[in-house]
């Protein structure tokens, strides 16, 4: 059986099942142009900044000890307290002290008795003049006597040395206290400053009397800090150099507080734009490029700002054209023209 008919209605319906397939036209750009102005992207010398990491601390804190032995009776310190120069902080049981003062009196009412008759038998002639300085000499040693257990005395009460806040309690209620051991610390919170280890490679770009900045989490702008000192010699394990910054007065700065200062190391050559071309959506950051009467969209890697505008990392070339307004209108591809 010959197959021809069936082979030629097969392709009879194969022909019919084709159409033809009119080219895509691109649709027109019918967006509004808008009125821009740019500005070249340059390359400027900046200084490169090394971060090193330190803490706030005070520049006026101390651990109060007390200067003699003795149980201690009453310790009205509080971490946190506020307190000012000359304030009760502990009051100690001292009553050997107080002995001694009770012991020197009498002697000193002894003396004062025996030099008043010596200055009378002086005066008839009925006692020598080396007698006389004898019973002076008695007299003054007494007095002393009394005013060293007097002051002996004073020290049971524990006071503050300077105005500041406490910091640490470091005893209670029935401890013994003794010279060199601390019973608290204290420091003045309105006296900072900060404190970081540097490297030796860069310890040579700093000065006395520098201004650099401190980043803290806490405060939303840098701070000046001033170099106030440097470690004349390295630590030994760390081999780094101690230096403290003197800090301004700001608000939400407290000691204990983690920060990093900026150290500058060399000069360097970076991208610039004004900081109102990079914008900001999401995670990305962006600018727009006058091309052609579009405005093409970049992504681009941003590194400091300062008043000098934004440093690019990457995305951007030397001599490009970047917009400068109505980023946030912005799409890319979008129509532009560019105001002289």
């Amino acid at each position: 059986m010959k197959s021809f008919p069936l082979l030629s209605f097969l392709l009879m319906l194969a022909s019919c099942g084709k159409h033809e397939v009119a080219p895509h036209a691109s649709a027109p750009d019918d967006r509004p142009a808008i009125a821009v102005q740019t500005q070249k992207v340059t390359t400027q010398t900046m200084q490169a900044f090394e971060e090193v990491v330190g803490t706030v601390r005070s520049r006026q804190r101390a651990q109060v000890e007390a200067k003699v032995s003795g149980r201690i009776l009453d310790y009205l310190a509080t971490p946190g307290q506020v307190v000012k120069k000359g304030d009760l902080l502990v009051r100690l049981d001292v009553q050997e002290i107080d002995a001694k003062l009770a012991q020197a009196r009498a002697a000193l009412d002894q003396a004062e008795k025996e030099m008043a008759r010596y200055t009378q038998l002086l005066a008839a002639n009925a006692a020598t003049k080396q007698e006389f300085d004898n019973a002076d000499a008695r007299l003054k040693i007494t007095k002393a006597g009394v005013s060293e257990a007097e002051t002996m005395l004073g020290y049971a009460s524990v006071t503050v040395p300077f105005d500041g806040v406490i910091t640490r309690k470091l005893a209670e209620v029935g401890d013994l206290a003794m010279p060199g051991k601390p019973l608290l610390e204290i420091e003045a919170p309105t006296n900072l400053r900060f404190e970081a280890d540097l490297p030796e490679a860069i310890l040579d770009r700093i000065k006395l009397g520098a201004k650099m900045q401190v980043k803290v989490a806490s405060i939303a702008t840098p701070l000046d800090a001033t170099v106030s000192e440097i470690a004349p010699i390295a630590d030994a394990v760390s081999r780094t150099f101690q230096v403290k910054f003197d800090l301004p007065q700001a608000d939400g700065l407290r000691t204990g507080q983690f920060g990093r200062v900026s150290v500058p190391v060399a000069d360097a050559q970076s991208l610039m734009v004004p900081a109102n071309a990079v914008i900001k959506r999401g995670q990305m950051e962006i600018v727009f490029v006058a091309n052609d009467g579009h405005a093409q969209l970049r992504l681009v890697k941003t590194g400091k700002t300062t008043t000098a505008g934004t440093e690019i990392l990457s995305g951007l070339e030397e001599g490009e054209a970047v917009i400068l307004n109505d980023i946030a209108r912005l799409q890319d591809g979008q129509p532009i023209t560019v105001k002289p």
